[in-house]
């Protein structure tokens, strides 16, 4: 009998990064493109995929905010990450010469990581686009003599596009951190409720939580009183659980109220769970992201 492929939801178009993370995350899979992040999210919570794979950290460019903010608000659990190596390449129609190009689409972030390819080809414009491999479609679709786009060699092949020029992006170590999601089945405490103690942790997601997993991420919001980040803080320092990132972002509706994001490498052990709980008596909330392997 033939099984079905899983289907794992991206956003952007096939061909994209996003595109190779999922099928380096989940083989053999069905990849469903989606126009924007929400879609991504509402699919797994409406259950028309199993699965999404979506960027959460380049190594230049940083947090993608959008994707933050969705994992503590959205029903998702985090089960996977997977870091990707960056190169861009210059992709045109078939027939179009370097020297015809003088326009380069591609999403913001890919054209300001290729700053000194344009500094070298002044007669070239950036153009922002919506997205890495939507550039591509797009200039071989409408087989635009004068134009190219910057994505990967992926989108190059989805497209039938030609590289005229590879690995073009300034920095060689340029990674992007991504997460595999799924429908979150245990609740976990939501961002912007008003729970005490451990009453968030009292469901632990066990069956959540993949073999191999020696990696959490949490979100959390500290109340406004003395010495509240640094008590937050040292239930971490108290079990000796090294912290990978920490980083603090403002929350949708409540002005000048934040969110601390923060990974640490431990799974779903005895001191994990003792420093969650503690740290629910003092944070104003506290939601587990997802616990899993690190990459």
């Amino acid at each position: 009998m033939k099984v079905a492929a899983t289907r794992v939801a991206i956003q952007g178009e096939l061909g994209s990064f996003s595109h190779e993370a999922a099928e380096s995350m989940l083989p053999r899979c069905t990849v469903v493109p989606c126009a924007r992040s929400a879609e991504v999210f509402d699919r797994i919570e409406n259950g028309s995929v199993a699965a999404a794979v979506i960027p959460i950290e380049n190594s230049l460019a940083g947090t993608v905010a959008e994707h933050a903010d969705l994992l503590v608000t959205r029903d998702v659990f985090i089960q996977g990450e997977f870091l990707l190596r960056i190169a861009h390449n210059l992709i045109a129609a078939p027939g179009v010469k370097l020297s015809a190009v003088r326009r380069a689409f591609s999403h913001p972030v890919a054209l300001d990581q290729c700053r000194d390819f344009f500094r070298r080809h002044p007669k070239i414009e950036a153009v922002p686009f919506y997205d890495t491999a939507g550039s591509v479609k797009h200039v071989v679709a409408e087989r635009l003599p004068d134009a190219a786009g910057i994505a990967g060699l992926r989108a190059a092949r989805e497209y039938s596009g030609k590289i005229l020029q590879a690995g073009i992006e300034d920095d060689k170590r340029n990674f992007t951190r991504f997460f595999l999601l799924r429908k979150s089945a245990v609740s976990l405490g939501a961002a912007g409720s008003r729970q005490k103690g451990s009453a968030a942790f009292a469901r632990r997601p066990q069956r959540l939580s993949p073999p191999g997993a020696n990696k959490t991420s949490i979100a959390f919001k500290v109340k406004n009183v003395p010495g509240a980040l640094f008590k937050s803080l040292s239930v971490f320092a108290l079990r000796d659980i090294s912290l990978s990132k920490i980083e603090s972002r403002p929350m949708r509706g409540r002005p000048w109220e934040y969110v601390f994001y923060v990974d640490f490498l431990r799974g779903d052990d005895e001191a994990a769970r003792n420093a969650l709980r503690h740290l629910g008596e003092v944070a104003e909330f506290v939601k587990v992201l997802g616990i899993y392997p690190a990459a």
